[in-house]
């Protein structure tokens, strides 16, 4: 009904919390550095963007000076986008020049120290043993002797390396400051993704949204109409992703077969949910929802025909296909292709990073934003508008597998169990418990009760 609708819209009440990255007593950057920082961070872009707020975090409690971090080419994506490429590096270095020394390449006496260096010998100046969430001692007792001895040190591999708990409210705060302030994209990026967020507000058609007209002109236009409002919907349903699952997706045995292949090519096996029957898979919520489902998901929510739908996603195993019964339920779904013409999407086609940056962007320009998977961006953009406060659907997962396992339940009853169980997960503040992301759960380390 229209009130459903409307209340569904509603945008999050003042739940007593807002951001505050000001420590109270801001420990002052030092006079002399003990030496440059260099870190190299794998994954895609969510992974990499945590890995560079750890990595100035490392260096403030080091005294360090760090060096704009290296991203390395993701074997997934096969990405070779450079932290210039996606982040604004004038932003960064001037929006945190109070708190750590940040540099963009090393001086030439350390020129030595490159990725192709540490790739041909084992190297007394790289760190490789970091373990997964290390304490900030560990790092004073086994990287600051390297930056004394030789004046540089390099982590490799750096993602998920420093813990979540037991640091300093500094540190934490400066780690939330770079996440939420610092890493801003480069301007074409930021520009596109007006132009696809003006798009999906007041575009009457979609023939409206790729006339030849260039993005300066849509993001200076001033809105001649009440801009209507959108949903994002990430759906990362990728070939990976459904393998690694180890799910049963409806695709019959050469299906099943194709993805037990995969899973045996790229993880020699070592899936822990494949000892899992689906049934028991789906029954703890390890199982991503597929296109199809998030779409009965959604329509039992009170999403509609007349909703307008952003998909945000990369590959989807299956193709078209997949996509179409979600496409048939909600007609009004574009994404980055539909809104946009190839001219403007030369800079970033074919980059994977490029690609989720856009799509990163218009997330956090949207009314609500719901994730069919949990995951690197989910993990980003729940974090990132719970600190905005702006309204994300957290699908219960173990809940909407068991409803899906049950073949026999009427829609009425398969609707009002969807509301019942996502009452509370429509952006509530939930606050940080011990070994969780600060990332995904900024409060209460970065935000401040009110």
């Amino acid at each position: 009904s229209d009130g459903e609708q409307s209340d569904l819209w509603e945008p999050l009440p003042d739940q007593g919390w807002k951001p505050c990255l000001q420590p109270t007593e801001s420990p002052s950057k030092p006079e002399k550095s003990s030496g440059y920082l260099q870190v190299f961070l794998d994954g895609g872009l969510n992974q990499q963007r945590m890995g560079i707020c750890d990595a100035v975090a490392v260096a403030k409690s080091l005294n360090a000076t760090l060096v704009i971090p290296y991203l390395e080419v993701n074997p997934v994506w096969k990405d070779s986008s450079s932290f210039e490429d996606i982040f604004d590096v004038d932003h960064f270095i001037e929006a945190l020049k109070d708190d750590v020394t940040i540099v963009r390449d090393l001086p030439y006496e350390y020129s030595w120290s490159t990725r192709e260096f540490y790739a041909t010998a084992i190297r007394e100046t790289r760190v490789k043993t970091a373990p997964v969430h290390a304490s900030a001692n560990w790092y004073k007792f086994n990287v600051l002797p390297i930056l004394h001895s030789y004046g540089i040190a390099a982590i490799s591999p750096f993602s998920h390396r420093l813990a979540f708990d037991h640091l300093p409210a500094d540190i934490q705060c400066l780690r939330c400051k770079v996440n939420f302030q610092a890493l801003v994209f480069v301007q074409h990026i930021r520009e596109l993704g007006d132009a696809l967020v003006h798009r999906l507000r007041y575009s009457p058609s979609l023939s409206d949204a790729v006339e030849p007209e260039t993005i300066q002109m849509v993001n200076d236009r001033k809105p001649r109409k009440q801009a209507r409002k959108f949903v994002v919907l990430h759906l990362r349903f990728d070939k990976d992703m459904a393998a690694h699952s180890a799910c049963d997706f409806g695709g019959g045995k050469i299906e099943k077969l194709a993805l037990a292949k995969y899973r045996q090519a790229i993880w020699q096996g070592r899936v822990l949910n494949s000892q899992f029957t689906d049934e028991e898979l789906r029954n703890q919520g390890r199982c991503p929802l597929t296109p199809e489902e998030i779409g009965l998901l959604l329509a039992a929510l009170g999403f509609n025909r007349t909703t307008h739908l952003y998909l945000a996603s990369h590959k989807v195993y299956g193709g078209e296909a997949r996509i179409s019964t979600l496409r048939k339920l909600f007609p009004c779904m574009e994404d980055k292709k539909s809104l946009s013409s190839s001219e403007e999407r030369v800079q970033i086609k074919g980059k994977a990073s490029l690609l989720a940056a856009v799509d990163y962007h218009v997330s956090m320009n949207s009314d609500i934003f719901i994730s069919a998977s949990p995951g690197n961006m989910h993990n980003a953009l729940v974090g990132h508008r719970t600190f905005e406060n702006l309204k994300t659907i957290r699908p219960n997962m173990a809940m909407m597998g068991q409803l899906f396992l049950n073949k026999n339940m009427s829609w009425q009853d398969f609707r009002l169990a969807v509301v019942e169980g996502h009452l509370q997960r429509h952006g509530q503040l939930r606050l940080r418990k011990t070994k969780q992301s600060i990332y995904t759960y900024p409060a209460p380390d970065c935000m401040c009760h009110v």
